[in-house]
């Protein structure tokens, strides 16, 4: 059985500043992903461009050039973060998932993963799990849900040229859907359960872009509806200031309504999960949790967000510093600026 120092369990890119940070501290450690390292990112759509600016998702003191001195884009910084694991020689076993962790009598903690090769067994001192806050899709619980026009994934706009297209959410992905799968030849419908459209949760460029295409009849937009059944070609919708129901033409549905965090880590090391995002109680000071030697960081704080994503990549650049303090026992530097508050 292999031992290590520190486990951590997750290669997005605050798994990877913390890995940087631990090599930098000579702190031996074997890092894990279920998939490619930043798989979160690789499932956003193509070409979609980030909220935050460069310099604030750029990871271990590492620049992010953008050609045009813009936002991100998704390949352009799954570029970057393919580009550090590199700079740094940073050893990472994905593909392998972590399938089960215990707490050992004796102290540190026994880790069992499966990949191609089959199950292997390791031993960590400490362990950090930074493995998201987005697993799997927030399920509708409808009939029709599972077929295969029906997606929980928002790929390529030109995947619904010349389709009649529902798209069923109010927030960024699903008004970035709209937008980009109408201007691709879609015919879009898009329904919300709410009245109209929060400003505070959908990005400031395309709430103009998606007023003007429902003003202009590019899009059409149903409030106040909520899908009941998918059907072969058409989905009942149920307006619910009355409870009239709709039945609406689609050749293809994208259910654009957010995802939840998978807690069976958590879970088996007995972590308390708090309130109803059941996000993981931890010090802040130190990002341990309840359970001693364990650690979580980056987007895994947030537990399930239940409304506007407020956890993103700039705001927990720090915990990494923190993390390694509590594990070396070294002081924790300043934090950069912009980096803890957005």
């Amino acid at each position: 059985m292999k031992s290590h120092e520190v486990a951590i369990v997750g290669a997005g890119p605050i798994g990877l500043e913390l890995a940087v940070a631990l090599e930098r501290a000579a702190v031996d450690y074997v890092q894990f992903d279920a998939a490619q390292i930043g798989s979160t990112i690789a499932w956003y759509p193509i070409d979609m461009m980030f909220h935050s600016r460069a310099d604030r998702l750029a990871i271990a003191g590492v620049p992010i050039q953008v050609p045009d001195q813009q936002k991100p884009k998704r390949e352009e910084y799954l570029a970057y973060l393919r580009a550090v694991a590199q700079q740094f020689e940073l050893r990472i076993q994905s593909y392998e998932r972590v399938e089960s962790i215990e707490r050992r009598a004796a102290g540190g903690f026994d880790l069992t993963t499966r990949s191609a090769a089959g199950e292997q067994r390791y031993q960590a001192r400490f362990v950090v799990l930074a493995i998201g806050a987005m697993h799997a899709p927030r399920a509708l619980g409808i009939a029709g849900e599972d077929a295969p026009h029906v997606s929980h994934y928002f790929r390529d706009p030109h995947d619904y040229f010349g389709r009649r297209l529902l798209i069923v959410g109010g927030r960024n992905s699903a008004v970035e859907a709209a937008v980009r799968c109408q201007r691709a030849g879609a015919a879009v419908t898009l329904s919300y359960r709410r009245s109209d459209f929060d400003a505070q949760k959908v990005k400031w460029w395309l709430l103009p872009e998606i007023r003007g295409m429902i003003a202009d009849s590019r899009i059409r937009f149903l409030p106040d509806t909520l899908p009941r059944e998918i059907r072969g070609t058409s989905v009942l919708l149920e307006k619910t200031t009355d409870g009239s129901m709709i039945e609406l033409a689609a050749d293809a549905v994208l259910v654009l309504t957010g995802y939840r965090q998978e807690t069976t880590l958590f879970e088996q090391l007995g972590v308390a999960l708090e309130g109803e995002a059941r996000n993981p109680a931890c010090d802040p000071e130190t990002m341990e949790t309840n359970v001693p030697g364990v650690f979580v960081a980056g987007t895994a704080v947030a537990g399930t967000p239940l409304s506007k994503v407020s956890v993103i990549v700039e705001t927990c650049h720090v915990h990494v510093p923190r993390i390694v303090a509590a594990i070396t026992g070294a002081a924790v530097g300043p934090v950069a600026p912009g980096r803890e508050d957005d």
